[in-house]
């Protein structure tokens, strides 16, 4: 089956005609993969991280091609596609270290002559899928330190980003990394469902990662589930940002523009809800809507906070999410497409999926635009009284990846860092943004606790095993043959 990338900022600008595959495609690069482990396990650690070295010289080389495919295909912004073309390095360069510190413990023995160890052994064989928001940067996450622990992985990448897809791959396979012990795979989502199916039957996938919806991700918790097996889940965000009477309201006012608008709000981390103390409210309010109205939003190969949506598909949910619009909200500006009918000042877009930034006042604590993501160019803004409630708003919809506090007192950002649920808290900063050595993942319906990034990953990519020698030249028994020292416990000072 046929499928055609084109250029959400010029639909006309085919970037990508790929081929389809089936579940059987995914099942047999699954055999390939898990053929191939096994000999790629053996070979030393610090080695796999001479390869995971070679990728991120080989990125660097490739830097500004990259970057210029990624703004074609999904229509980032190209300084954002560069910083996202960086993180791929950064996370090269992180873990090219850890081939060499992939460290266990040698344990003391409640015996004499007996030693006990820990190792990480690699999982096996990880089958990735991850969303095209984020083509290249996001896969390298998993796909880095998987390599490095030893795993094969098969990759299934979003279709809307198939070419800076296949380009990602073909930079991997510059690398040095044997033959099947990464595959691509491109299919559509049922395909890919049915043939992690059968792949998890088999017993040829031993980890599974996911990056997209929530409810997508709910359907591969449960079938990894039913094999006994914990997936590294990635989800959706529904992110708040507290701005508290002292904040730094200009400080403040420029987080929530890039948190709401950078990359079109197509991130996971993307600000959801603005609650701003009821002295600030109506101030911030005005600054933000001014700040979104003198935005550049258009051309993604030029200076603008955004550029348009991903893909048709993006564009037709996120008219969903403007209809949930309602008659008590307060709309400031226009919303929905930029057209010869609807036009913005300063827009530099043409032919593309390119939408007004919409800022949504009055939201409430029942409204489907407070309690679910809505991805997209859309903020809402609502009031709190103190910051107990703020902290009880910003937990409501269920979500727990990533929020931010603007503050002055430390008080206060230490006491919202305790209450809120988030995996990633900011503090006067915006809700977006990831470092290669910091832990990333969310809680509830943003993730099941797992996390991306650091030495955390490699709770994902690895297994404990432990193992005890006992050279005494006699069978001791653990909790039996112990050495008691015997104490007067029954001693006091006079």
């Amino acid at each position: 089956m046929p499928y055609i990338s084109t250029n959400p900022s010029n639909t006309s600008d085919v970037v990508a005609e790929i081929e389809l595959g089936t579940s059987r495609d995914f099942v047999d690069a699954a055999q390939r993969a898990k053929a191939a482990q096994r000999a790629w396990a053996r070979v030393p650690a610090p080695v796999r991280g001479q390869v995971i070295g070679n990728i991120g010289r080989l990125v660097e080389a490739n830097f500004e091609p990259l970057s210029q495919l990624v703004t074609r295909e999904i229509g980032k912004p190209i300084a954002e596609a560069r910083g996202e073309v960086q993180e791929i390095v950064d996370t090269a360069n992180f873990f090219l270290g850890e081939g060499r510190r992939l460290y266990g413990q040698t344990v003391p023995s409640e015996m004499a002559d007996k030693q006990l160890f820990t190792f990480r052994n690699p999982v096996g064989v990880a089958a990735i899928i991850t969303a095209g928001n984020f083509p290249v940067a996001v896969p390298s996450w998993y796909i880095i330190p998987a390599l490095l622990c030893g795993n094969s992985v098969v990759w299934k990448p979003a279709e809307y980003s198939a070419a800076s897809a296949q380009a990602f791959y073909d930079v991997f396979q510059a690398a040095g990394i044997p033959a099947g012990v990464f595959e691509i795979v491109f299919a559509e989502g049922s395909e890919t469902f049915d043939g992690l199916e059968q792949s998890l039957r088999q017993g040829l996938v031993d980890k599974v990662g996911f990056t997209g919806s929530s409810e997508v991700g709910v359907r591969i918790g449960e079938l990894c589930g039913r094999h006994l097996q914990t997936p590294c889940l990635e989800l959706g965000g529904k992110n708040p940002m507290v701005v508290t009477e002292d904040a730094d309201l200009d400080l403040a006012v420029q987080g929530a523009l890039f948190a709401g608008f950078g990359s079109a709000g197509q991130r996971c981390t993307s600000l959801g809800t603005a609650i701003v103390h009821e002295s600030v409210y109506d101030e911030f309010l005005t600054r933000f809507v001014e700040a979104a109205a003198g935005a550049t939003v258009g051309d993604p190969t030029g200076d603008v906070l955004y550029g348009p949506l991903l893909d048709e598909k993006f564009a037709l949910a996120y008219e969903k999410y403007l209809g949930w619009i309602g008659e008590h909200h307060t709309v400031h500006g226009p919303t929905g497409r930029i057209s010869a009918s609807s036009p913005r000042d300063g827009f530099t877009g043409e032919n593309g999926f390119f939408y007004h930034p919409a800022i949504v006042s009055g939201v409430r604590d029942d409204d489907e635009l407070f309690l679910q993501e809505t991805f997209g160019p859309l903020v809402g803004v609502m009031g709190y009284s103190d910051l107990d409630e703020a902290i009880e708003l910003g937990n409501k919809p269920g979500y727990g990846l990533s929020c931010s506090i603007y503050t002055t007192d430390p008080n206060k950002a230490f006491r919202f860092r305790a209450g809120i649920s988030a995996g990633m808290v900011s503090v006067n900063n915006s809700t977006s943004g990831a470092e290669a050595h910091l832990p990333f993942g969310g809680n509830g319906k943003s993730g099941n606790g797992s996390r991306q990034s650091g030495v955390w990953v490699l709770d994902q990519f690895t297994r404990w095993q432990s193992m005890n020698w006992d050279y005494s030249g006699k069978l001791q028994k653990a909790q039996m043959d112990t050495l008691a020292i015997e104490a007067n416990l029954d001693f006091r000072l006079a």
